[in-house]
């Protein structure tokens, strides 16, 4: 029952979907799932880890950075106020949550929170009675296990009402695919949920720490860095239909997250970090259709931080934000197989520290449905979208320090205008989009080679101009999802002393993926997924700007044991030295065998 996804299925037009992923793959090779595994072979987004996608994912889409993508569950917006690298730090099993939709323009402006350019969403999936157990091993003294499991019984006094308790509990650990990088983690989650025709409520719980190290993981200083996060979460969520194609869902969450970050292992009293970062929130979204023709789109959400900190100054240690978008939506229906949809509406952004923001969203889609059932949509949106700044690049010293805050940062703003193209088959899907971003003040970390400093908060005004191309074909025995991005920029940092940036210059002019799901025969699976990309220049990568990735997995079913089976994967195959981030060692290969039990 998604609120959020965009209802293209209108009454009599018959949508036709190939249900397929944007992957291939969708367990990693190095530790156990988490809801940003395999996001890297996304071609969608782009993710720059440092370690691995599961130890620290800098998730980015259309050429933003990591802190102008947000990540939504529900209604609501999940947050770190000290910085956008643990916005991923998500401790939910990926079986409880539906496949990540990307929303960009007009949908992030509608649903996402302090986000600008664009937001990752998950939705709670109904619990199903069953579960697995996973054993693994592999290179560089990897070991995981793994347990997970799901019941559901119906509730005596209702025909169709259910109850269901999930639980997990999953662990890994290893050397790293390169020296000083060894990983520690552990999770654990469960939730109850209440669920009927027209509504499913959700109570969750989890539990995730991590310990990872990495050479140059956040400076460019050649040392070997570690990090130690803890990360809590409790989340109510209901969702419920009514009327005619209508649907509102709330959201509430308590986050608590910690980090220790050490800069040298040699050295741990040197300089070391401490940061806890304690998040509420309550959140609204929906679609309530008034008439045949006219439906209001509506989100809301409200969040309070605070932050304790040892390296952050103490004038800045709480922030309350709120927003609240509306966006009114009426089709016109021209014949039996064409309509149109026009909305038009605003987001209005504040907090009790910064300025607030009115936002203006709108788009027009034609919709056609041809003989053969397939239908083509085509959209031409202009929307706007604002955040502020996490209190690492606003609340630290401006003076010293490994990372060096700017206290004249304001509100950063985002206008996006698009024209996209959508074509669905019964065995085949087309997505194309043509973009241009005006990022105004928009933050990011920079470097100058004679500072003491990693790398230093800084406003950039950056033109971005986008083609996106992402397609899907089902054949008889195997399915393939391809996907093309290309991005041009155009920066203007309004300062001549800055010699590299970090982030937001840190992207591929062009990006091919491929994946492939082959089913050999009943007893064998292959899995593919592939990635070339063009990175542009940048002063602080060392080796080639450019990469070739490619994750293997091979499932191995004996008929002689029902519901087992093996999985070997192999992950950077050609053993790839990329630095994903400039300046920071790219992870190399790693091979997995696992034994799963499912019953």
């Amino acid at each position: 029952m998604p609120c959020h996804s965009e209802d293209r299925s209108q009454e009599d037009i018959e949508r036709i979907t190939v249900e397929s992923a944007a992957t291939a793959n969708e367990q990693p090779v190095g530790t156990f799932s988490a809801p940003v595994s395999n996001l890297e072979y996304d071609p969608r987004v782009d993710l720059q880890s440092r370690n691995m996608a599961e130890a620290q994912a800098d998730v980015t889409i259309r050429g933003g950075i990591f802190e102008n993508t947000g990540f939504t569950v529900g209604s609501a917006t999940l947050y770190d106020p000290q910085t956008g690298h643990y916005f991923s730090e998500i401790p939910i099993a990926p079986e409880m949550l539906s496949s990540p939709s990307i929303f960009t323009g007009v949908e992030n402006a509608l649903y996402g929170m302090n986000s600008s350019v664009g937001t990752v969403a998950f939705e709670w999936r109904a619990i199903q009675t069953g579960g697995n157990i996973s054993l693994g091993v592999g290179n560089n003294h990897f070991n995981l296990q793994r347990v997970h499991g799901g019941v559901t019984r119906p509730v005596q006094s209702s025909s169709s009402a259910r109850v269901g308790v999930e639980g997990e509990y999953s662990r890994s650990e290893s050397d790293g695919t390169i020296e000083n990088g060894d990983h520690n983690f552990e999770r654990a989650s469960g939730r109850i949920q209440l669920q009927n025709d027209t509504v499913q409520t959700d109570l969750f719980y989890g539990y995730q720490e991590k310990f990872f190290g990495w050479p140059n993981m956040y400076t460019p200083f050649n040392v070997n860095e570690t990090e130690n996060l803890r990360t809590e979460l409790v989340m109510l969520n209901h969702q419920q239909l009514y009327g005619q194609q209508s649907v509102v869902e709330l959201s509430a969450y308590y986050r608590k997250h910690n980090d220790h970050y050490v800069f040298s292992r040699k050295n741990p009293e040197g300089f070391q970090a401490f940061h806890e970062t304690k998040v509420s929130s309550l959140a609204v979204s929906g679609r309530h259709r008034s008439t045949p023709n006219v439906t209001f789109n509506y989100a809301a959400q409200f969040m309070a931080d605070a932050i304790e900190s040892t390296t952050l100054e103490n004038n800045f240690t709480s922030r309350d934000y709120y927003k609240i978008s509306m966006v009114p939506e009426y089709q016109a229906v021209l014949n039996e197989h064409e309509r149109l949809t026009f909305r038009l509406g605003a987001a209005f952004d504040d907090t009790n520290r910064d300025a607030s923001k009115f936002s203006l969203i709108s788009d027009i889609r034609w919709v056609t449905q041809h003989r053969d059932n397939a239908t083509r949509t085509v959209t031409l949106s202009y929307s706007q979208a604002s955040q502020v700044a996490g209190y690492t690049a606003i609340g630290g010293s401006t003076t010293s320090g490994l990372f060096r805050s700017n206290n004249t940062l304001q509100r950063e703003t985002s206008d996006n205008t698009e024209l996209g193209v959508s074509l669905d088959h019964t065995s085949w899907r087309v997505d194309a989009a043509l973009f241009y971003r005006w990022d105004h003040g928009l933050t990011d970390w920079t470097y100058r080679f004679d500072s003491t400093s990693a790398r230093s908060a800084n406003p950039v005004d950056i033109e971005t101009l986008g083609v996106e191309f992402f397609a899907v074909k089902r054949l008889a025995n195997a399915d393939l999802v391809a996907g093309y991005t290309y991005l041009n920029k155009s920066e203007d940092y309004r300062d001549a002393s800055i010699d590299a940036s970090f982030y937001a210059l840190n992207y591929p002019p062009h990006r091919f993926t491929l994946g492939l799901v082959w089913f050999l025969s009943d007893v064998i699976e292959v899995r593919v997924d592939n990635e070339w990309r063009k990175q542009e220049d940048n002063r602080l990568r060392n080796g080639r700007s450019s990469a070739f990735f490619t994750h293997f997995t091979a499932t191995y079913s004996p008929p002689q044991f029902e519901r087992f089976n093996l999985v070997f994967a192999f992950d950077n195959l050609w053993d790839e030295s990329f630095e994903e981030i400039p300046g920071t060692p790219g992870r190399a290969e790693q091979l997995s065998l696992t034994a799963n039990y499912t019953w």
